[in-house]
């Protein structure tokens, strides 16, 4: 078992600068999370609370059952990947690898055959002899991972382990690391700030923001229910459309109306919307909800700014009349062109609507609510 939970963590710094809000996140047994967010959101300093390299402000932490905020980083039975690597220059890799265990006082015999067998999961056999400056970025990486595979810990924490990669390399130890957690089935805790490694590696998805949780839920539960606008935005490439629009009653109908164009929201859609005819509400779609259909009656009428060609498909960068900027994913038989006025398909039951009058927790928590 390794299970981690955290109950009302705050985090103050002195000078009264809060920068953790009562945050409660369970990591079950063998679980992989992600904490995703923007830079300085709280994510790093969570990971290092729960590393015990930063104290806990008030809160509790448990692992395994045990509180551990008065319990030092060596004895949590954890080990952490850093974002520079932290290699000792001097070392062979096979020593840098080693080096915990010999702290340790364990076996020539077993500190051996745990490298060893790190290595082999790492694919690294071949450069035990090398120091860390005759390493790639990718091999230095793989080595950080390695030393910290051999103490074979209850609990993995990852910081940024891959900001420092280019994006070829990126893919590829994204891979590498989800791979390493089937094989060794032990529970991860992995921070970023970029949700494409968030939604492609993790079980379960932690979305922070000014040191408050927006949402915690598995990718597609974030990607298809956002609990609100700040995670609807971020979660995605291209990120989700927002447009201004009005809901009014027509013909004994609820519709969304804006000066280029009127979408008839779902049954569902207009049953929520009801308290809000009158009102102006945040219109959300994503850009590949956004395609060429003449036949629909429902669309958007937009001027085309940028085209991207991608191959599989193409993005269209446009402006509606009242400024909003859009972005659609669309087929790349589909001919366009820059100043062209276009208008596009929406697939409305994929929509979403937000209150554009922020709610505010008792914790201080600022959110946009998505109505539905």
């Amino acid at each position: 078992m390794a299970e981690v939970l955290l109950k009302d963590i705050d985090k103050v710094y002195p000078g009264n600068v809060k920068v953790v809000f009562k945050n409660n996140i369970e990591v079950k047994d063998k679980e992989f999370v992600v904490f995703v967010g923007p830079s300085g959101c709280g994510k790093s300093t969570t990971l290092r609370m729960i590393a015990g390299l930063e104290d806990i402000t008030a809160g509790d932490l448990f692992i395994d059952g045990v509180r551990m905020n008065d319990v030092a980083p060596k004895d949590r039975d954890i080990a952490m990947v850093f974002q520079n690597y932290a290699l000792y220059p001097h070392m062979t890799v096979f020593d840098n690898m080693a080096f915990g265990l010999k702290i340790r006082k364990f076996s020539k015999e077993e500190i051996k055959k745990r490298v060893d067998d790190a290595a082999g999961i790492l694919h690294i056999e071949n450069l035990l002899d090398r120091k860390p400056k005759a390493l790639s970025g990718g091999q230095r990486q793989r080595v950080a991972m390695g030393r910290a595979i051999v103490r074979k810990p209850k609990v993995f924490l990852f910081d940024e382990p891959l900001s420092n990669l280019d994006a070829k390399l990126r893919v590829t130890m994204r891979a590498e690391i989800s791979r390493l957690h089937q094989r060794l089935q032990t529970t991860m805790i992995y921070v970023t700030h970029d949700q494409v490694e968030a939604m492609t590696m993790a079980d379960k998805i932690v979305v922070m923001y000014n040191g408050h949780i927006q949402q915690i839920a598995s990718p597609l539960e974030l990607y298809n229910n956002p609990a609100n606008k700040f995670v609807a935005g971020f979660i995605g490439s291209p990120p989700m459309n927002f447009i201004n629009v009005k809901i009014v009653e027509e013909g004994g109908k609820i519709v969304a109306k804006h000066n280029d164009f009127t979408i008839t929201p779902t049954a569902k859609q207009q049953a929520a919307l009801k308290s809000y005819v009158g009102k102006e509400v945040i219109f959300g779609i994503r850009p590949e909800d956004i395609y060429e259909d003449n036949s629909s009656s429902d669309r958007i009428k937009a001027t085309i700014d940028v085209v991207e060609p991608l191959g599989a498909d193409q993005h269209l960068y446009l402006s509606t009349s009242d400024g909003s900027q859009l972005i659609a994913r669309v087929d790349p038989k589909v001919v366009c062109k820059p100043g062209e006025v276009k208008e596009l398909a929406v697939s409305v039951e994929k929509s979403h609507y937000f209150d554009p009058v922020p709610s505010v927790s008792s914790t201080g928590k600022s959110e946009e609510k998505c109505i539905v």
